[in-house]
């Protein structure tokens, strides 16, 4: 996926971490984005104090990224696929790809205000794949949940994934990655979105991130990832090299994260071999998508 670029460090000059939600609502608490520049300097908070729409980071991607930026958007980009090779076995209209899969949500759930998704969670066809509250699992979840191949090797390198078909729990990223979907159905062919794109020599790219990953690379435990102090995020600003934010008391994990995530980001997005991660295959590319990050 690096093939031709041969600058690795001047490759980007602006770093964003974004926190996403799937909930309900058109303004989201769990919504939270920073950037950083090139350097050491403490990453920010972008537009401090607003409560996000996920209508408006959509925006903001589309009108106001700069044009060296690195993105990173917690979320699931796709569903699990190679497993059973398709995403919804069984059922004939079951996309071939990514984006296709992005274009069935987009079409399903086009009435849902928000960018939300509960329409297409609510399908028939698609919730005998999934496992909603109330009880309600579909006859083809198992277990804890089909995974996709970055989210086995997420568990191979210590972390925790869950299925992006489980939509119960407090840990669960399926809603987030469903409306996140949304997104990226609007996003492409404006913004390169990686694997699903190839990575050009020049210009913005927006990739999937799992912010566990960045909290461990900063010194954290695996249980202890979410930071809820000011104290705790600086610490492990420090860890990456980067200037602490310099402010004392709590602040809410979703702003943290998205911190440190672009922190993270600083350190890691030169490195040739986090774009060619041994089990990112083609077929693997257009299908499920990978987890940046993970070998």
């Amino acid at each position: 996926m690096a093939q031709g670029l041969k600058i690795w460090p001047n490759r980007f000059g602006h770093f964003v971490g974004i926190d996403w939600s799937g909930a309900a609502g058109e303004r989201q608490r769990g919504i939270a984005v920073a950037m950083c520049a090139s350097g050491d300097a403490a990453p920010a908070l972008v537009r401090p104090g607003h409560l996000w729409s996920r209508r408006e980071v959509l925006d903001w991607l589309l009108t106001d990224l700069p044009d060296d930026a690195i993105v990173g958007l917690d979320l699931g980009a796709s569903l699990p696929f190679a497993d059973a090779g398709a995403f919804f076995p069984g059922w004939s209209e079951s996309p071939g790809d990514a984006r296709a899969l992005w274009a069935l949500i987009e079409r399903i759930a086009a009435d849902d205000p928000h960018l939300g998704a509960a329409s297409f969670v609510d399908d028939p066809e698609v919730a005998r794949h999934l496992r909603r509250h109330g009880g309600r699992k579909g006859e083809f979840f198992t277990g804890r949940g089909r995974l996709r191949v970055t989210e086995v090797a997420q568990r191979e390198q210590g972390l925790n994934p869950y299925s992006n078909l489980n939509l119960v729990g407090a840990a669960q990223v399926g809603k987030s990655s469903l409306t996140g979907m949304r997104v990226l159905h609007r996003l492409s062919g404006h913004i390169p979105l990686w694997p699903f794109d190839p990575l050009p020599a020049s210009g913005p790219v927006v990739l999937e991130i799992y912010t566990a990953l960045a909290a461990i690379a900063a010194g954290r435990a695996k249980g202890r990832a979410k930071m809820r102090d000011y104290a705790a995020l600086d610490a492990a600003l420090t860890a990456l090299g980067s200037e602490p934010v310099g402010r004392t008391g709590p602040i809410d994990d979703h702003k943290s994260d998205a911190l440190l995530t672009a922190a993270w980001l600083r350190t890691v997005a030169h490195r040739p071999e986090l774009w060619s991660p041994r089990g990112l295959t083609g077929e693997i590319a257009r299908t499920e998508g990978w987890t940046f990050g993970i070998t």
